[in-house]
């Protein structure tokens, strides 16, 4: 089992949810919390504070479990625009390249999707970017490069019922091509679990 994938199950083990909806996921089989001393831990009532930061959590780790330092500059650039931050948090997080091509289906994982782009297997607008957090723009085309179109993890994502693709993107997997349509609101994005990005911004704003 490699370091990413023990990174990822320990995610959903520590948060007590498969969030992100996937059938090998150790809390579909085990309903108590991690360690050895799991099964005989009572969980107890969280304060305030624990449910905040529980969500900045859960949040935080869909996403590829990114940095602290990361997810942060990300709130405060949501805090700076208009209208509702908690709504801006969520659109900021899809509008990641790494978020865009996960939610294309061209990875099987959000994990990948990181590594997948960071190797240079994707170009935008023509252009290879290598920076899973490279924010996309509303017309933007995200494609995969023609030498990279064969690769097993491109089939097998391609090909999996386990993903609905959102509305918000327009994917042809003929040409393994997404059209980045417009940046989504709470309601629009795929969450397998109940996303609070109200409990984060009250996290951020104690």
């Amino acid at each position: 089992m490699t370091k990413r994938i023990r990174a990822k199950y320990k995610i959903d083990r520590r948060m007590g949810e498969n969030i992100w909806g996937r059938p090998k996921s150790p809390v579909n089989r085990k309903e108590y919390g991690p360690g050895q001393h799991g099964q005989g831990r009572r969980r107890g009532k969280l304060s305030d504070f624990g449910i905040q930061l529980r969500a900045k959590q859960k949040l935080k780790g869909y996403y590829g479990n990114i940095t602290e330092k990361q997810f942060k500059r990300i709130y405060g650039a949501a805090d700076r625009m208009k209208g509702d931050t908690s709504e801006n948090l969520i659109g900021l997080l899809e509008l990641r390249l790494d978020a865009v091509v996960y939610r294309s289906k061209f990875v099987p994982t959000v994990f990948s999707a990181r590594q997948f782009v960071s190797h240079g297997h994707v170009k935008v607008n023509g252009q290879r970017v290598n920076i899973p957090s490279y924010r996309c723009k509303e017309g933007d085309v995200i494609e995969i490069r023609e030498k990279s179109r064969d690769l097993a993890i491109v089939i097998e994502a391609a090909g999996s019922p386990e993903r609905d693709i959102p509305d918000y993107l327009d994917v042809d997997h003929g040409k393994l091509k997404s059209t980045f349509v417009r940046t989504p609101e709470l309601a629009e994005v795929p969450y397998p679990v109940v996303m609070e990005p109200n409990l984060v911004v009250e996290f951020y704003s104690r």
